[in-house]
């Protein structure tokens, strides 16, 4: 499987970022947060951990470049509700 590529202002797999075969894209909001506004992930693909791969990429990112996230697509947001290990990068509401 491909890793997590870090497109403009998305991550992504595949072999371009204008047609991916999974991306999260995401918003940047003031200095310090990204906002994660969709997760699509190919029909074929579904299933095999790839959305949460696409969040784990977005919550390195954000460690990196010390900024919270803000998840207003709903799988990112249960993904990062879910993981204790997430909090720390999970912008308060």
């Amino acid at each position: 499987m491909n890793r997590v590529k870090h497109g403009d202002e998305m991550f992504y797999l595949g072999d371009s970022p204008d047609k991916p075969d999974a991306m999260m894209t995401y918003v940047p909001n003031d200095d310090d947060k990204i906002v994660i506004d969709h997760t699509e992930v190919n029909e074929a693909l579904r299933g095999q951990g790839i959305g949460q791969q696409l969040v784990a990429a977005a919550v390195e990112y954000a460690r990196e470049t010390h900024k919270k996230i803000v998840p207003v697509c709903p799988y990112a947001k249960k993904i990062l509700e879910e993981n204790k290990e997430y909090q720390d990068v999970l912008a308060a509401e």
